[in-house]
């Protein structure tokens, strides 16, 4: 997990995956991908972060859950995952966020945020990440082509605020907030920037 100066910093991963996919029709995270389901790359990136745990936010759909822990298993990683039920996940991605920053250990530092619809975020990118929260920067984000992408870390002390959004907003507001306070990480890839809304967006 946690290698060079991040080993300092006690992290933990939320992935979401809570949405009902209603653009691709429902079943999003649990169709078919690369041998796996859709889901399995978010989690790959989550599992590969230097994170005490990897938190699975979930919905409405049973299979998410059940395919998370499917992949864990298959991984030999199923200590490091924990399940969370977002019940008001209907009200928006901000509650599904404020249910897996919950479920967090109270001592945690810092939490990466993935989006479970975002199959293609490189291994490596997680503990560059978590290199620029150990430099003192409250959140970091990876960048490609100039536009901010995914996934995010948060320092704790930005929690509060995280909890306060409503609706089916995500955390940009904040991120545009920081200012400086935010490190940009450049990604190797576009990957940061790929996300599956529409069966089509699975397409070779």
């Amino acid at each position: 997990m946690a290698t060079g100066v991040e080993r300092a910093l006690k992290l933990d991963a939320v992935v979401l995956a809570a949405g009902v996919g209603a653009r691709f029709g429902g079943g999003k995270l649990v169709t078919p991908w690369r041998g796996g389901v859709l889901l399995d790359g978010a989690l790959a990136a989550a599992f590969a972060a230097p994170a005490r745990s990897v938190s699975v936010v979930w919905g409405s759909d049973a299979g998410v859950p059940a395919a998370a822990q499917a992949f864990a298993e298959r991984i030999g990683e199923q200590d490091r995952l924990r399940l969370i039920h977002a019940e008001r996940s209907a009200d928006g991605m901000a509650e599904s966020l404020k249910a897996g920053l919950a479920g967090l250990p109270a001592d945690c530092d810092g939490a990466f945020v993935f989006l479970g619809d975002m199959p293609r975020i490189h291994p490596s990118l997680a503990a560059a990440l978590a290199r620029a929260l150990a430099a003192g920067a409250l959140a970091a984000a990876p960048q490609f082509a100039d536009r901010r992408g995914h996934p995010v870390l948060f320092a704790a002390a930005l929690f509060p605020r995280l909890a306060s959004l409503t609706g089916d907003r995500g955390a940009a507001t904040v991120l545009t907030e920081l200012g400086p306070a935010l490190a940009l990480v450049a990604s190797p890839d576009d990957g940061v920037l790929f996300d599956v809304d529409r069966p089509r967006d699975l397409r070779p």
